[in-house]
């Protein structure tokens, strides 16, 4: 990992989809080894964010590096987490083949798999607890299991920056808390850029939360008081009390 450079920043970066403005004048710097949150309404411009990171879609003003580079130059540096899995569900894969799936993208496809890439794999199952169901079909995974293993995927890839869209958007509580503890575990390795509707909760865990509707704005990693979330959803916001905390339930 490079020293002293951020994981990355966006520089005053505008994207609009045709005459629709999706980001505004949004500027955001990442550490390494920082855990950031992103927060905000829906259609207020947060997979597009990811989107420009990954190198996937490109900024109508503005500069985007990761690690001191563009993204698309950065991009083996980078792993990825959809909200949504990109598979069919039924599609005979096993946990171990989705899994080194994330080792493709490292190697001209011609090239076979290495003795490197099923270690790499293997780590990365450790790492997230389902190296047990190495040979299960995904078909019978549990949405909690199931975004495990869509994080060692990404974790195969060995990147220095995890950008994850809305990990828990399907998974129960207990799911939930897990999820975020391997999150804890993984910041002493990369840095973590991740989405999330549940203000409340990624308080907990994050360095800093960054609230984006179209413009963005920084906060630090405490729950957030009303007027801050209700400026950002454009609606009231209620606290209610969870584990003798305060916590923001926003509306999505």
């Amino acid at each position: 990992m490079t020293a002293n450079v951020p994981a990355l920043i966006f520089d005053r970066v505008d994207f609009s989809y045709g005459q629709r403005p999706v980001l505004g004048n949004v500027s955001l710097r990442v550490e390494q080894g920082e855990f950031v949150a992103l927060v905000g309404p829906n259609g207020g411009g947060k997979s597009t964010l990811l989107k420009l990171a990954l190198g996937l879609i490109e900024p109508d003003r503005g500069q985007i590096r990761v690690f001191g580079v563009t993204p698309k130059q950065a991009r083996s540096r980078l792993g990825y987490v959809p909200q949504f899995a990109t598979f069919r569900r039924d599609f005979p894969l096993s946990v171990r083949e989705t899994v080194l799936h994330g080792r493709l993208g490292l190697r001209a496809w011609w090239k076979p798999l290495t003795p490197a890439d099923h270690e790499a794999a293997a780590q990365a199952m450790h790492a997230t607890q389902v190296l047990d169901l190495a040979s299960r079909p995904i078909a019978k995974l549990s949405g909690g299991q199931l975004q495990r293993v869509l994080i060692a995927r990404a974790l195969a890839t060995e990147p220095q920056l995890l950008l994850l869209d809305e990990p828990t958007a399907h998974v129960d509580t207990r799911a939930e808390h897990d999820l975020f503890d391997l999150l804890d575990e993984l910041r002493s390795r990369m840095a973590i850029v991740m989405v999330s509707h549940d203000v409340g909760l990624v308080s907990r865990h994050v360095d800093r939360i960054a609230c984006l509707n179209i413009s963005l704005s920084c906060h630090a990693a405490q729950p957030l008081e009303p007027g801050v979330l209700e400026r950002l959803y454009g609606t009231p916001v209620k606290l209610i009390d969870h584990a003798d905390r305060q916590l923001a339930k926003v509306p999505l």
